[in-house]
């Protein structure tokens, strides 16, 4: 475990900043394929991986929420490029916390698309890799789920949820030569949260993905982003319930 991977980059939510920043870092010499809705309109992104060293640069029609197309693709993948190195889960929504408040659909939405969709994605991938008996998987947490704020526990939910049953499936895929990468990053400035003020100790998508790269690298299985954010996640659950449920997003 460690060890430099040279298996194809899949990065599932090929928009996303910080899906393409890990991708970027991990191009030199790989193929690499970008998987979204409306693939054919990748081209600026493509030629962004192209331009940092990548072997070949591929792009595939991905809805995270369709999970019954899931697993079929991700075998299909895997079948073309003679297998997966390193699969990166770089889709989710922060959704509305107000509307989903009030409008049951839109909450089930967040969640199904930052869990349930996760959840499926993770589970295939693991069955794929196993069998390889090698590979690599990142997948994001968040400090909102390391303990969930009343401001955004839509949101915080869905990620506390996949925090669990990644943890779970990381101790599941121990000693089987398959690397689960869970990251928890704090906030991170970036498209996703333009507009709203940046939180303490904010990270940029490329940090992220430096954070992520080295800790691919040493073979972890956590990683917190900024470092220091490990202690703010060790205090954030010791604060009385009375004081936490007043916490600003």
């Amino acid at each position: 475990m460690g060890k430099q991977m040279d298996g194809p980059v899949l990065v599932l939510g090929g928009r996303s900043e910080i899906g393409l920043e890990i991708a970027r870092r991990l191009a030199p010499g790989r193929v690499v394929i970008l998987a979204a809705r409306r693939a054919e309109a990748l081209t600026e992104e493509t030629e962004q991986v192209r331009a940092a060293g990548a072997s070949a640069v591929h792009t595939v029609e991905f809805d995270a929420d369709d999970t019954a197309a899931h697993a079929p693709l991700l075998e299909k993948i895997a079948a073309e490029h003679g297998g997966i190195g390193t699969a990166v889960l770089a889709f989710g929504v922060l959704g509305d916390q107000a509307r989903a408040e009030q409008d049951p659909a839109h909450a089930v939405a967040v969640v199904h698309t930052d869990y349930v969709a996760q959840v499926s994605v993770l589970t295939t991938l693991a069955t794929l890799l196993r069998a390889q008996g090698s590979g690599q998987i990142v997948v994001f947490g968040s400090i909102a789920g390391v303990r969930v704020r009343r401001a955004n526990y839509v949101y915080g939910s869905a990620k506390a949820g996949l925090d669990g049953f990644a943890s779970g499936l990381g101790d599941a895929l121990h000693g089987t030569g398959v690397q689960l990468l869970l990251a928890r990053p704090g906030f991170v400035i970036g498209r996703m949260t333009t507009g709203m003020d940046p939180a303490p100790m904010p990270s940029t998508p490329g940090q992220v993905a430096d954070a992520v790269v080295r800790a691919l690298g040493k073979g972890a299985t956590r990683v917190a982003i900024p470092g220091r954010l490990a202690l703010v996640f060790f205090v954030i659950k010791l604060v009385p319930q009375s004081i936490w449920r007043r916490m600003p997003r």
